[in-house]
């Protein structure tokens, strides 16, 4: 089923998460931080090339930002924000927030926003961890993120996985209460079938599976949920020629898999639906619908 993205119908949001090829997660401890500085950066060129397409088709997003780009390269922050989308925190260190301590974790997202407030003149008002790493065992970084000023957080993936995942998680945009406030949470997008859940949401699924299951998700959430999908992708993940690294053979599959094949389907995505930034989405009233004031943050254990 084709959409006409000038016609009417739910308005999803596609975000994009701005690291360079050699911060993955599955090549923590293969390339040292102390080393990133002397990697050939393409974080740049990949981001630009992503920029053209949706500037191509009338699209704004949000691009959740490293801290570690963001403090060489202000200029693409300039970049993006300058063309309309909506700038947010993916940390600075790309560190999974269960590596970190409390601490730890504050200061990497205090300079995260820090950077890219400074770098764009906006304020910054969402985050998401590295690999959706919110998981049970983090969720003291909920309060940590309403002090340090976010307004939303979009980290959690309803699923289960060996990196991440907390199964028990509503599936749609839902308040958060704490000790310090409340934080409006956006799940990773998913289908349900019985009582599990599966992933649509992009990245890794967009490029592992055919394109077929993503439109059928994102299908699926619209017309018969009525809700809108939240998409997500890496600039690496458009670059058939990044450097190869020697990984084991499990990262190499989950991070090479059809480089070839993500700009191409990524137009398709665009022509079959309709996309806007995050943050819009979730002002929308209906991002709240049948939505409690707030759940307590053991709703989610």
């Amino acid at each position: 089923m084709t959409r006409d993205v000038d016609g009417g119908g739910v308005i999803n949001a596609m975000t994009i998460d701005v690291e360079d090829y050699f911060h993955v997660s599955v090549f923590d401890g293969l390339v040292p931080r102390e080393n990133w500085a002397h990697m050939e950066s393409r974080v740049c060129g990949n981001t630009d090339r992503i920029l053209r397409i949706f500037d191509e088709a009338g699209v704004k997003a949000t691009f959740f930002v490293l801290g570690w780009v963001a403090e060489r390269f202000g200029e693409l922050v300039r970049r993006i924000a300058g063309a309309g989308h909506e700038l947010a925190s993916h940390g600075y260190a790309h560190r999974l927030i269960y590596d970190q301590t409390p601490a730890a974790f504050r200061e990497d997202v205090r300079r995260a926003k820090g950077l890219l407030e400074q770098a764009s003149g906006e304020r910054v008002y969402g985050f998401r961890a590295p690999s959706y790493s919110v998981t049970p065992r983090t969720l003291w970084a909920i309060d940590i993120l309403i002090e340090e000023g976010y307004a939303y957080d979009s980290s959690v993936f309803p699923i289960h996985h060996d990196r991440y995942g907390i199964p028990l998680s509503p599936r749609h945009p839902y308040v958060l209460s704490s000790r310090s406030g409340t934080l409006m949470e956006a799940p990773a997008s998913t289908i349900r079938f019985g009582h599990v859940n599966f992933p649509v949401g992009g990245g890794g699924y967009f490029r592992l599976l055919p394109y077929a299951w993503t439109r059928l998700g994102i299908s699926r959430i619209n017309d018969k949920e009525h809700r809108p999908a939240i998409f997500y992708l890496h600039p690496w993940e458009v670059d058939p020629d990044q450097p190869r690294l020697r990984a084991g053979m499990v990262s190499r599959f989950r991070h090479y898999r059809n480089l070839g094949e993500t700009e191409g389907r990524l137009r398709m995505l665009l022509r079959d639906f309709r996309f806007g930034p995050l943050w819009n989405m979730l002002t929308l009233p209906t991002a709240m619908a049948e939505t409690p004031a707030a759940r307590p943050l053991p709703y989610l254990w």
